[in-house]
C-alpha cells in the first residue's frame, strides 16, 4: 500500500473539474499514475489500482512519492480545474480555491 502525501502528514485528494478541463493533458505529463485523458479529450483522475474514475467529483488519493508533481500539475493546468484537498476537512490546499 502506497503512503498517501500530506500537509503536515494529514492526507490529501485530488480531483479534477471536467467543466473546466482543457484536456491539454499536461496533468497526465506531470503525474501519469494518477491522471489520465480519456477519449472525451477530458483528463480525470485515476484510483490507486490505476482505474479511470469518471464520475463528476471522483476524488482519489495523492501518492507521497508523487505530491510535487501533482502539485505542479494544478499550478501549471491552463483550465485551472485541478483541485488538491485535505481528506480530513475537505479544506482545498492547492488549485484554484486553496486559501
Amino acid at each position: 500500500m502506497q503512503q498517501e502525501a500530506g500537509v503536515g502528514g494529514e492526507d490529501l485528494e485530488v480531483w479534477i473539474d471536467q467543466d473546466l478541463c482543457t484536456g491539454d493533458g499536461i496533468c497526465a505529463q506531470y503525474a501519469p499514475e494518477v491522471f489520465e485523458l480519456d477519449i472525451d479529450g477530458l483528463a480525470y483522475v485515476k484510483s490507486p489500482r490505476d482505474e479511470l474514475l469518471q464520475d463528476k467529483g471522483a476524488t482519489t488519493p495523492v501518492p507521497l512519492p508523487l505530491l510535487t508533481d501533482v502539485i505542479d500539475s494544478a499550478k501549471e493546468c491552463p483550465g485551472e480545474c485541478i483541485h488538491v484537498r485535505r481528506v480530513s476537512d475537505s479544506v482545498e490546499v492547492y488549485g484554484p480555491d486553496a486559501g
